[in-house]
């Protein structure tokens, strides 16, 4: 029976890649879709960077989904990390190393500009909230690996992801309300290629890079300090 189960299966398998390659010409697939989008996009939402218009433009719906996805990950990882966690004296009081200090003060400066440069530039250049966010945590996390016996404010850090998911959102409704649409593009588009342009869709993305940068920098900091218990 389990054999025969497997044929029918891969008989209507074969079936179908037979009519889907009897529909698609092989080697020329329709690009309807994308097509439209390279035709329109940057005349639609005003983001010389493509990607940040279907990111938060054509399928902003599924950002925030994203969104979601990433704050219940976040959330249950540092709930289980948190749970009758203390730092311990010996572990407070172990530092990484004069080399490994100063490393981490040069590099926070350079690593926040970073990330804010690519967040805030995510509407003209590869890059945006996503990318930019994550510089941003490692900028934060970075010296808690240098000097253990500081601690990250948590309260502060969901105070952050709490704004920007609210600003995000927020940005959206105004859209809903005005046109009909969520996270329909608001404000005027400007030049195309200058840095105030593409509406609110940098306003979107720099919700997005402070929203990931704070669960992110969360999330490493709870891990760490798990490590310096089990230690």
């Amino acid at each position: 029976m389990h054999q025969f189960s497997s044929f029918l299966f891969l008989g209507g398998f074969l079936f179908f890649l037979s009519v889907l390659t009897g529909i698609l010409p092989l080697g020329d697939p329709p690009m309807i879709i994308g097509q439209a989008i390279q035709n329109h996009g940057v005349s639609e939402t005003g983001a010389a960077n493509l990607v940040t218009a279907v990111v938060l433009g054509y399928r902003g719906i599924d950002t925030l989904g994203e969104l979601s996805i990433l704050f219940a990950a976040a959330t249950a990882g540092g709930l289980v990390l948190a749970t009758g966690k203390k730092k311990t004296q010996a572990s407070a009081d172990e530092d990484a190393g004069f080399i490994v200090k100063t490393a981490a003060e040069l590099l926070f400066p350079l690593l926040v500009v970073a990330g804010l440069y690519i967040v805030i530039h995510g509407h003209l250049t590869p890059g945006g909230g996503f990318q930019g966010g994550v510089i941003l945590a490692a900028a934060f996390f970075l010296p808690l690996l240098a000097k253990p016996s500081t601690t990250m404010n948590h309260n502060t850090m969901s105070l952050v992801e709490g704004f920007s998911g609210a600003a995000f959102i927020g940005i959206g409704l105004i859209g809903l309300f005005n046109h009909g649409a969520f996270l329909q593009p608001l404000l005027s588009k400007g030049v195309v290629g200058e840095l105030f342009s593409a509406g609110t869709l940098p306003l979107l993305y720099l919700a997005v890079g402070l929203k990931v940068g704070a669960e992110l920098a969360g999330l490493l900091a709870n891990l760490n300090e798990e490590d310096d218990e089990n230690v």
